[in-house]
């Protein structure tokens, strides 16, 4: 079968696209990826065995794709490319990844009468509620999440299929829409067992870190994600564990905020703001550990989808610390491998830190319960079982 992936981005990167993408072609099908270019990429190449074929885009339609369910014209345009890329790619079956150009592909899908599969990889209408631009003037009046919310829930009534991340999410869906259990699929982000077994450790990583009791942090850094809240633990951490170090992966536009915090409370040498780093880096910082967070704020969005730091951290036997945000709860407390803390309370997240320096036993359980989770029940080549599944049955 020849699927037709649909993306409103650059590509490389996009992990769960490609990850999609890698394990449907090792099934017998042919993957055609429509993308969009910037600059002087190439219009068409063939990476990991993925036919990646560019459109060019401009300054001008990647501001109007904000306003995509305001005014029509981004829908407009980007119809006339998908239809083309269908067309002459001769797609059987239309695979599109989030709402923001679902649009543009089900009135081009339309016309040539495809099965269309619908890929949420975030509840985007709420998460765009935290977006800085549409907390101010002009973009505050110019988008409406509540629009982009009813779009969304007309797209998931059109798709033939409807993939997300997590059962979370699937429930919510299936009562705000009434979808049909059936007609959803949970695809979650997760690791290659490659990310594990064939990971090269970086000695002087290991070494830089091997006289802290480290908290780990990898991923986007903005404030939702809750580093405040572990910033702030600092301040009483220091006494009752003075080898604390907060290690920081990753940066957001709004990292001055949390520097400026570090720089307030004077505990500059607790954190390291390491910045974004090569993936391949992850695994030795993750081994440099001694606990992982995950200190998510409490929202729609994330209860119902969890972050794939969650299982990289498992995936080297390392004890969790995350937030009650719902979905990411469900599975700490499901397969034993951390603790919970309250959401935005830096001291309920202190005790809690305590208690896992205090006890290395509960380190070591935490984490060998976590890893045997992974590579038994929660790897990429198992929880994409699904997915094969439904379009082994849509070929026959």
């Amino acid at each position: 079968m020849r699927i037709g992936m649909i993306l409103d981005k650059v590509f490389p990167p996009d992990p769960r696209v490609e990850n999609e993408a890698i394990s449907l072609i090792k099934n017998g099908h042919e993957v055609y990826l429509f993308c969009l270019k910037y600059g002087k990429e190439k219009d068409n190449e063939k990476i990991k065995g993925i036919q990646v074929i560019r459109y060019a885009s401009n300054k001008m339609i990647y501001k109007l794709s904000a306003l995509v369910y305001t005014i029509p014209f981004y829908s407009l345009i980007m119809a006339k490319k998908i239809n083309h890329f269908l067309n002459t790619n001769k797609i059987d079956v239309v695979h599109i990844h989030d709402i923001q150009i679902a649009e543009a592909t089900f009135r081009a899908a339309k016309n040539l009468k495809l099965k269309t599969v619908l890929d949420l990889h975030e509840n985007r209408p709420e998460i765009m509620k935290f977006y800085v631009h549409l907390q101010k003037f002009p973009g505050k009046f110019l988008i409406s999440s509540k629009k982009w919310k009813q779009k969304e829930e007309i797209f998931i009534k059109k798709a033939d299929k409807v993939i997300v991340i997590t059962e979370e999410s699937k429930d919510e869906i299936i009562k705000r829409t009434n979808t049909k259990s059936e007609n959803i699929i949970i695809v979650p982000n997760t690791v290659h067992q490659t990310f594990y077994k064939n990971a090269v450790i970086q000695n002087e990583i290991i070494d830089k870190y091997k006289n802290n009791f480290v908290l780990l942090y990898l991923g986007d850094t903005g404030l939702r994600r809750g580093l405040q809240t572990a910033i702030a633990s600092l301040n009483s951490l220091k006494n009752k564990i003075p080898t604390i170090k907060l290690v920081i992966i990753g940066s957001n536009t709004s990292d001055t905020v949390l520097k400026s915090q570090v720089e307030d409370l004077d505990i500059k040498h607790l954190v390291d703001f390491e910045g974004w780093q090569d993936e391949k880096l992850f695994p030795s910082y993750i081994k440099a550990s001694s606990v992982c967070i995950s200190p998510l704020h409490k929202n729609l969005h994330h209860d119902t989808t969890y972050a794939n730091k969650l299982f990289q951290y498992m995936s080297f036997s390392k004890p969790l610390l995350v937030s009650n945000a719902t979905a990411q709860k469900n599975i700490i407390e499901k397969t034993n491998c951390g603790l919970v803390h309250l959401e935005k309370d830096s001291d309920d997240f202190a005790n809690n830190v305590v208690k896992l320096f205090e006890d290395e036993i509960l380190r070591e359980t935490l984490g060998k319960n976590g890893k045997r989770f992974v590579e038994e029940d929660f790897y990429w080549e198992k929880a994409s079982k699904d997915l094969i599944d439904f379009y082994s049955k849509l070929s026959t």
